[in-house]
């Protein structure tokens, strides 16, 4: 964002224009959401406390009540004369009283210490005192870059996002403590290979589409043979033309659609694979960590086939899983937590270089799941997906994504729109639901984007 704003200099566009864009966009926010009610303008010493201080102007123009409290005082450049042009008293966070509505233009991006904690208990004082907190490009006491939670209040209505979305929109605690993210167009290009999820817009078949135009999936059971039979059925309603469970022993229930195939070792897997019409592999769901998984996972790693990767197979892949999967000539399409990402590739940065610098190294698609879903190709793309219900983090919700990730791969999609859809099924089935109630309700979801 700092590059952008530059380039933006160096076409010509002051700093002063520029502030002017964001305090702007700012103040029609807090105008909109505030409804003529008295505001109180926090202003930090920074770019952010310049953004603070013209809004402040803006809205007393408009003919709104405002008051502003301040940590300090710009000293250069636009944001000290913004500062010198706000003709009203100006007192500390301390003396300040709570209002209505409160603007926190305390810090914004960029800040890599916590708060200090008076002024983290003065941010969550006045915050707590508003009906509607809106936040200036990031509430006062994120990581920019990893979300992570510096002394940020709870309870921000809102977020206006300056000219792009920021990590901390999306991830870590910001994601959570941003409240609703209104993004302000301010004139400013920021290019960038990551974007947040979205609907996607998917085809119903054709009038000439079979089973097999609509994507083979294989789904190996292990030892679980529960998990595997949800990653199956998520599959076959995510999408895929034919799907087959591989496992030793047959499961008891149906669907009667899905193609049972007995496989008693690796080595029967490895003829299994060979059928050149499987698009996609799911392999991991309940599979166990003993001798007979590790012998079923060779053989699928050493097959030519796609695969997705999960739950147990990725604890055995461990610490090897970048070499592994990077020396296979097939696409693989990893779906680890955080748990087992932390096993298999390096964790020290943020999540989303975290993931990218794992997409690259293995040459996969890695899916690291959560709340902040983060999304990641060996291109270096990133998608990030936030907001997910909370009712998710139950047992077996991984193999139903895993088996959709599947069916969207072999029908020729892509790892989001299987994200998309798992998140918006959980929606649609409503709190305290139970993995195999997922299913019912992707059929749903996929309509929606037809």
């Amino acid at each position: 964002m700092r590059a952008a704003e530059q380039r933006c200099f160096a076409a010509g566009t002051s700093q002063s224009e520029l502030m002017a864009r964001a305090a702007r966009a700012v103040a029609r926010e807090v105008a909109r959401l505030g409804a003529g009610q008295p505001v109180l303008v926090l202003a930090g010493p920074g770019n952010n406390g310049g953004d603070a201080y013209a809004a402040a102007t803006m809205l007393r123009e408009w003919g709104h009540d405002v008051a502003v409290a301040a940590l300090g005082r710009p000293t250069a450049g636009a944001a000290a004369d913004y500062a010198a042009a706000w003709s009203g008293p100006v007192q500390t966070l301390e003396q300040a009283t709570p209002r209505p509505v409160l603007v926190d233009g305390l810090f914004g991006i960029g800040l890599s210490r916590p708060l200090d904690e008076m002024v983290a208990a003065q941010l969550a004082r006045l915050v707590a005192g508003a009906v509607v907190s809106v936040a200036i490009d990031l509430p006062s006491g994120l990581a920019t870059d990893s979300g992570a939670d510096l002394g940020a209040p709870g309870g921000i209505t809102a977020t206006v996002a300056l000219g792009a979305l920021k990590p901390a929109h999306a991830i870590g605690a910001g994601a959570a403590k941003c409240g609703h993210v209104l993004l302000a167009d301010i004139g400013v290009e920021a290019a960038t290979d990551c974007r947040t999820l979205a609907r996607p817009r998917l085809s119903a078949p054709g009038a000439e589409a079979h089973k097999y135009a609509r994507g083979l999936v294989v789904v190996v059971g292990g030892s679980m043979t529960g998990a595997a039979h949800l990653a199956a059925r998520a599959a076959l309603h995510g999408g895929a033309g034919y799907v087959s469970l591989a496992t030793a022993t047959p499961p008891a229930s149906g669907p009667d659609a899905i193609v049972h195939r007995t496989i008693a070792s690796g080595d029967a897997l490895a003829a299994l694979l060979t059928d050149d019409r499987i698009d996609a592999v799911v392999i991991g769901p309940g599979l166990g960590r003993d001798a007979p998984a590790r012998d079923l996972l060779e053989a699928a790693l050493r097959s030519d086939r796609d695969l997705v990767v999960d739950g147990d197979a990725l604890s055995l892949l461990a610490g090897s899983a970048a070499e592994r999967l990077r020396t296979r000539t097939a696409k693989a399409l990893v779906t680890p937590h955080s748990g087992e990402f932390s096993r298999m590739f390096d964790t020290a940065d943020d999540k989303i270089t975290a993931t990218r610098s794992a997409a690259t190294a293995s040459g996969a698609t890695v899916i690291h799941k959560g709340s902040d879903t983060v999304i990641a190709e060996a291109s270096g793309s990133v998608v990030v997906a936030s907001g997910a219900s909370s009712w998710l983090s139950t047992a077996g919700t991984g193999d139903v994504l895993a088996g959709l990730v599947a069916a969207r791969h072999a029908a020729g999609g892509t790892a989001d729109q299987a994200v998309w859809l798992h998140s918006r099924a959980a929606r649609l089935v409503g709190p305290a639901f139970a993995a195999d109630d997922l299913i019912a309700k992707i059929p749903v979801a996929l309509g929606e984007c037809l």
